[in-house]
């Protein structure tokens, strides 16, 4: 019984260094889902971002919430890209500050700046090929 003890419990100690060893080994501001940003993490995140796809959207817009699956594949396919979610009726004070009239709109900062605003729908190979073109892909 002790013996089987020992064995499980090396079994579990190797699983959770394989873990940890995996999780260092994660490259640095790996998302892999969006980021729900807001006031008070909006600039932290812009900042350490080498490039970040920021959607300002609404709960009860129609054409914001089709984008919100295309978002979220996209976050999964470009882990290293910041896709972050800002929601304009809880922070107008950024969504007036980026002068977001329309939404969706999606801003592009790279290495924290502003480099390219789209708004409206679109479709996920047109918004690929943008984000590709900021990776120089």
């Amino acid at each position: 019984m002790e013996n089987e003890f020992d064995e499980e419990l090396k079994r579990i100690l190797e699983r959770k260094y394989k873990e940890m060893l995996a999780e260092l080994n994660k490259p640095k501001n790996a998302y892999g889902k969006p980021v729900y940003l807001d006031s008070t993490n909006f600039y932290r995140y812009i900042s350490e971002a080498k490039l970040a796809l920021v959607d300002f959207y609404a709960d009860w817009c129609m054409p914001c919430r089709a984008m919100a699956p295309i978002i979220e594949e996209l976050a999964r396919q470009y882990p290293n890209i910041l896709f972050g979610k800002l929601n304009v009726d809880m922070n107008p004070d950024l969504a007036m500050k980026f002068e977001v009239s329309s939404i969706p709109t999606l801003i592009i900062f790279k290495d924290g700046k502003f480099q390219d605003r789209i708004i409206g729908f679109i479709p996920k190979p047109a918004l690929e090929k943008v984000l590709k073109s900021f990776l120089g892909i």
